[in-house]
């Protein structure tokens, strides 16, 4: 078999390790725009690359931060078709989780969410990767602020306070 053949399977790893789909997302996420997130003691910021729109272009229609809930927002970089799909998703689980359990979402159930869904999508046949990184930042519900990075594989973790943002 050629790489040909590992290139197109999704769920066969290349002789050496490799699952190319992945990486092929990761190369998505390379090419997007730019998002970044800092954490303090008592705050989270993002900020994203903002890109020059066309001049017919409604310029409040583009959007790289999202509201998943009262408390928790997220920003990509990537495929941003693949996020509205992702940020659908959540927004949805945040809902029925506090339907459900009567209390929001943390920080941490949404982002492991998030990453279970994308991990998912890299074992499925007929379903390519999601081509994004996100950031997920907000506060629990004891005003714990949180920034989480998930990865197009499906892996995530928790950044710690910035040591520029001392109170």
């Amino acid at each position: 078999m050629g790489d040909s053949t590992y290139d197109r399977a999704i769920t066969v790893f290349s002789p050496d390790g490799h699952l190319f789909q992945v990486e092929y997302a990761q190369e998505a996420v390379k090419k997007g725009s730019t998002a970044v997130g800092v954490r303090g003691n008592t705050i989270v910021v993002l900020a994203v690359e903002k890109k020059s729109v066309a001049k017919l272009q409604e310029e409040r229609t583009v959007r790289k931060i999202c509201l998943l809930d009262e408390h928790v927002v997220m920003t990509f970089a990537g495929l941003t078709a693949d996020a509205r799909i992702l940020i659908d998703r959540a927004r949805v689980e945040c809902q029925s989780h506090k339907l459900t359990v009567e209390d929001p979402v943390t920080l941490e159930y949404i982002t492991r969410y998030i990453a279970q869904l994308k991990q998912r999508y890299t074992q499925s046949n007929g379903r390519r990767p999601f081509g994004i990184s996100a950031l997920i930042a907000g506060f629990d519900y004891d005003h714990t602020p949180h920034l989480f990075q998930s990865d197009p594989s499906g892996v995530y973790h928790e950044w710690k306070n910035s040591d520029i943002l001392k109170d």
